[in-house]
């Protein structure tokens, strides 16, 4: 059985078998899992491997990319500036950013592009890894680029170009870089968590391992595609050949140093399950002393906006988004209604929750499919506990 690391508070010991549990069969995962509630920590838990290559064992301050969990750690950002007046999530995004009013886009409020509405999940142009490493010039892309619908009409996961969307609402709100912007965010609570990992930090990342559930999937995806037929799901995930279909691969994507360092708002924030947790629970408790969120600014923030059926053909269940937070769904199950939060690729899951006060975060370098289970066990146990 795999050593596990750190405290659990008396009560709590089921998540901490859970978290035991998520190793089973994979003796080169390695991961952490923090919670707190009411702004107390009262599970951190560290095991594995952090690079299985090496034998470099996961410590207590081992930071991972946490994918799209930064989409949701993005939309608190986008959240803050909303409570202080500089955005109003009901407003057009063509009036804090002109460029982005072509094609129609100009339609598009800051609250439906956060909910994935915007119309532009995918560049219709190929990108190169130097492309994706330069925030301005992919912004000023996505600007120019055509909806595939009329924007508000449909949806589809903008798995990558919420990113840059999040990142031009933050830039031009507040006058600040989105990575400078997010880093005072993470300072207030003192949070191991960057978007762009500087290079004091290069090298501590966590290695990045696909195991063979992705591996499979992605495979599957390959052979289903129709010759000559744009795949815009695909095209989501890769932006035209920047990454690989997994993200990762030995020594490309995110394993890289160069794009662990890029500010890439959409799935490339470097942090550690504690300090995501921290900002999770800042979200609905006073946490080391501060409050990120007010109540209100939840309930906004939370207010459904996207349900149902995407553009794009995908069997049930489907996810639920409010203005950038996903919802409790069936598709991505918490603790209940009045949970919000964003999970990740590869099995990453980070949230909030208003009514038991609840910040959690699972972060592994172990990437399965998206019916991975080791996250959503512990997500079941919790519930037990709290509910």
């Amino acid at each position: 059985m795999i050593g596990i690391n750190g405290h659990i508070a008396p009560g709590f010991e089921a998540v901490g078998d859970a978290f035991a549990a998520a190793f089973e069969g994979l003796p080169r995962m390695g991961g952490a899992l923090a919670i707190r509630v009411e702004g107390r920590s009262v599970v951190d838990l560290w095991a594995g491997s952090a690079d299985a290559r090496i034998d470099r064992p996961w410590e207590s301050d081992t930071p991972s990319v946490v994918f799209s969990c930064s989409k949701g750690l993005m939309s608190i950002l986008v959240a803050r500036l909303a409570a202080s007046g500089r955005v109003d999530l009901d407003s057009p995004l063509a009036a804090l950013w002109p460029e982005f009013g072509r094609h129609g886009k100009h339609e598009v409020t800051v609250g439906d592009a956060l909910a994935h509405r915007a119309g532009v999940p995918a560049l219709s142009v190929d990108l190169a890894t130097d492309d994706l490493l330069d925030f301005d010039r992919v912004a000023a892309l996505l600007a120019a680029q055509e909806p595939l619908w009329k924007p508000g009409e449909a949806w589809a996961y903008h798995a990558l170009t919420h990113g840059w969307i999040s990142g031009e609402i933050v830039r031009r709100a507040s006058g600040v870089a989105p990575a400078a912007a997010f880093r005072e965010m993470a300072d207030l609570l003192g949070a191991d968590a960057w978007l762009g990992l500087p290079a004091e930090r290069a090298g501590s990342a966590a290695h990045l391992f696909v195991g063979p559930t992705l591996q499979g999937l992605v495979a599957q995806q390959a052979t289903q595609r129709v010759s000559g037929v744009i795949d815009w799901g695909d095209r989501a995930m890769t932006l035209g050949g920047a990454l690989p279909p997994t993200l990762v691969g030995e020594a490309e994507g995110f394993n890289t140093p160069a794009v662990q360092a890029a500010v890439i708002p959409g799935a490339g924030v470097v942090a550690t399950a504690r300090a995501v947790a921290a900002m999770w629970s800042a979200t609905v408790a006073e946490t080391d002393g501060v409050r990120l969120l007010d109540d209100d600014t939840v309930a906004a923030a939370t207010r459904e906006r996207t349900v149902g059926a995407p553009f794009f053909d995908a069997p049930p269940p489907w996810p639920r988004w409010g203005a950038g937070f996903q919802l409790d769904s069936e598709a991505r199950r918490y603790l209940g209604p009045s949970s919000f939060g964003h999970d990740g690729a590869g099995g990453q899951v980070a949230f909030a929750d208003r009514d038991s006060r609840v910040g959690f975060s699972f972060v592994t370098n172990w990437m399965e499919a998206v019916d991975d289970h080791r996250a959503t066990r512990i997500v079941d146990a919790l519930r037990e506990i709290v509910a």
